[in-house]
């Protein structure tokens, strides 16, 4: 059971100094509010409301947002209303309840439905990151307390979690958040999955946990004696189940092919300690060739960075490093929440606005657009699908700026993502320096130039045929119908 007193001890760790009353009196006002109602677990409903804000307290966000998650249902559940608690708390906590309660509740109930609840959650994000956050932590205690549904509504609230929130904290770099929601999520929408990468996750990582005693002993050793380094932390994390999943069915599912099942995680203090840490590993064990990647000199589009390599410790054993600051740990943890950490305390929606804008709102704010542009219910779906919540590759540019496209993209998704007038006059493409065709596959870490040829007049109807992304589909078709409008004006003229 969840307690005011728990939630008050987190604080006053994160928040040292700070006066917690407003908290208290927010819990006092929804526990006043939920007086009597039970939820299907059984539980008081005043146990979600702790739960939520507990779960806000490990994004590190502010004490606003924290009042707010208690309070979160108290205008859809009970006789209170949005104005009682902006008269009570003031206009930053009422906005973000309200923020919620405009969401309202998520129902998977046909087409139509899903579609709106995917507008209302881009349209939140646009005003305040923060609603969304709340609405994270909101779910993860729901699908925790699943158990107590009925099957059918399990499966339709797995179904929400897995195909609209986990991608939405993906896009917002939450890398945890993602991995808590697939894996709850998994246990209801694929239950013999579930089952069998479970029981291969127990029966494999006791061995593993084991051999990484001894693993981290020697590095902590090496790091922290003979190269004098701060460490903050090294420790073994195992992979999500969901994840282990879908990395066991693209290596024929076979787990002896999966090298970060249980990876090394290092916390320095600098920058330049991650990469002397970087060596010491490689003089301590034999790296393996291309399994190296820097995320520090180049980021991921959402932020994300760490250097990774993975090493061959003995025989046939094999293990993934991930080396980080704390505060790209952070960071790469929790994504847009983690800004609260490091903007002053007292400017905290301030902050949430400008992160949201430079981190998360250009591929929200073109949506918002998208659907004004698109009345037809279906093309707007897909459209989401493919160019929002996709499995992701990140391409580089010639000048080494990192470009996210949708899996199975080409360099004509490329182009046009680039600019629309080198798509239209794109001509051929170089990948890693070699001329390839304009509808060869990209892959992540691919370098992509695109040759134009000026006097091109239009781009080829055949590349309808391949393109990925709506952006260049729309694109080509715009251009094409231009292009047969003035040939039609021509023969009548």
């Amino acid at each position: 059971m969840f307690s005011l007193a728990q939630l008050l001890n987190i604080l006053k760790k994160q928040f040292p100094g700070a006066d917690l009353d407003m908290v208290k009196l927010a819990y006092d006002y929804a526990a006043r509010a939920h007086a009597g109602q039970i939820r299907l677990d059984n539980t008081p409903y005043i146990q979600h409301n702790l739960a939520t804000a507990i779960n806000l307290t490990v994004m590190r966000v502010d004490l606003p947002t924290i009042q707010a998650g208690l309070l979160h249902d108290v205008p859809e559940e009970t006789a209170y209303t949005i104005e009682d608690i902006k008269e009570n708390f003031g206009a930053e906590v009422g906005s973000l309840v309200e923020g919620i309660t405009k969401l309202g509740k998520l129902k998977y109930r046909g087409m139509e439905r899903y579609v709106e609840n995917l507008r209302k959650m881009f349209l939140a994000l646009s005003k305040d990151v923060r609603v969304i956050l709340i609405k994270f932590a909101d779910r993860l205690h729901n699908m925790e307390t699943l158990d107590a549904l009925p099957p059918e509504k399990q499966k339709r609230i797995a179904l929400e979690s897995m195909e609209i929130f986990a991608p939405l904290a993906h896009r917002l770099g939450m890398w945890e958040i993602k991995g808590q929601l697939e894996d709850l999520s998994f246990k209801y929408t694929q239950p013999e999955d579930y089952a069998w990468v479970a029981t291969l996750m127990a029966t494999t990582s006791p061995s593993k946990e084991k051999n990484l005693k001894s693993i981290v002993k020697t590095l902590h050793h090496a790091l922290t004696q003979q190269s004098n380094l701060k460490i903050y932390s090294i420790q073994g994390r195992a992979k999500h189940l969901y994840s282990l999943y879908k990395k066991l069915l693209r290596h024929d599912r076979d787990i002896s092919r999966i090298y970060d099942l249980i990876a090394v995680r290092i916390i320095v203090d600098s920058v330049a300690e991650c990469y002397t840490a970087l060596g010491v590993i490689h003089q301590l064990w034999k790296p393996l060739r291309g399994r190296i990647k820097d995320y520090i000199a180049q980021p991921k589009p959402n932020g994300y960075q760490s250097l990774h390599t993975t090493v061959i410790v003995g025989p046939g054993e094999i293990v993934e490093f991930q080396i980080r600051t704390k505060k790209m740990d952070e960071e790469a943890q929790y994504g847009v929440a983690a800004y609260w950490l490091y903007v002053e305390k007292e400017k905290p929606k301030e902050g949430a606005r400008l992160d949201a804008k430079h981190r998360s709102l250009g591929w929200v704010n073109e949506l918002i657009k998208l659907q004004q542009e698109i009345k037809d219910t279906a093309e707007y779906l897909e459209s989401v699908k493919i160019d929002v919540f996709p499995d992701n590759i990140f391409v580089f540019t010639p000048k080494g700026d990192v470009i996210t496209l949708p899996d199975q993209a080409t360099p004509i998704d490329f182009a046009y993502h680039i600019h629309t007038d080198l798509g239209n006059k794109c001509a051929a493409s170089r990948i890693n320096n070699r001329l390839m065709p304009l509808s060869t596959t990209l892959k992540s870490g691919d370098m992509v130039e695109i040759i134009v040829d000026k006097k091109r007049a239009r781009p080829s109807p055949d590349w309808l045929d391949f393109v990925k992304t709506r952006t260049a589909r729309e694109h080509i078709k715009q251009s094409l119908n231009r292009t047969s409008r003035l040939f039609t004006m021509f023969k009548r003229g």
